[in-house]
């Protein structure tokens, strides 16, 4: 199963934008971004008037970041979202909000999406009573998602979803207790708070 392995503090950095991909650390004094706010690398203070190209290019990294998602996939998204009806940015946008390691994080059981996807290849989780172990999974309305009982008893699940108890969840989710969810609705994009303008993507893969 492939995922980036390398530094993800200096993909906030290069986006310019936190991502949140480190937990509470992202919160914390000890954020890179607060830091070091320019970009990773030699050159990485210098500035640069972008490209039209660039700031789309930009936006497109952003978006593929901010979900953990390599490039052979997200453009394979875009190529569904492409032949769905409906707007292709929102359908792009509705199908990375629905992959499980993003649910997972959105009912607050996880610091980060990174840690959802562990947590998902570990097999802590069902969708409709079965256990699904793949971060890629797309969830549908009316699924329940749920953490596994003996996963439960495990102090660092509890911990992790005691530490998020607080964090708002999406509309488009019931979360009936703090261990299991129901999928209301797939989102609309007034329910997808992410800085990402989609569009821009859309015009990145136009060309």
């Amino acid at each position: 199963m492939a995922r980036y392995t390398g530094a993800v503090c200096r993909l906030c950095r290069r986006e310019g934008q936190k991502l949140f991909l480190k937990g509470d650390r992202c919160y914390s004094g000890k954020c890179s971004l607060d830091r070091r706010a320019y970009a990773p690398g030699q050159h990485g203070q210098s500035r640069k008037k972008a490209s039209e190209y660039g700031i789309q290019l930009r936006m497109k990294q952003k978006a593929r970041r901010y979900y953990g998602v390599l490039e052979s996939q997200f453009h394979h998204y875009f190529e569904i979202a492409e032949r769905k009806t409906g707007v292709t940015g929102e359908n792009l946008l509705r199908l990375l909000e629905s992959r499980l390691d993003n649910v997972v994080y959105r009912c607050g059981w996880a610091s980060s999406r990174p840690e959802a996807r562990q947590l998902v290849v570990h097999n802590h989780f069902t969708v409709n009573g079965k256990k699904v172990n793949v971060p890629s999974y797309l969830v549908k309305a009316g699924d329940v998602i749920a953490i596994c009982d003996k996963s439960r008893a495990s102090e660092k699940i509890k911990a992790v979803v005691e530490a998020c108890a607080s964090r708002p969840k999406p509309e488009w989710i019931s979360v009936a207790d703090t261990m299991e969810a129901k999928i209301v609705n797939l989102p609309t994009r007034e329910q997808i708070d992410v800085p990402i303008e989609e569009h821009l993507i859309v015009e990145f893969y136009s060309k």
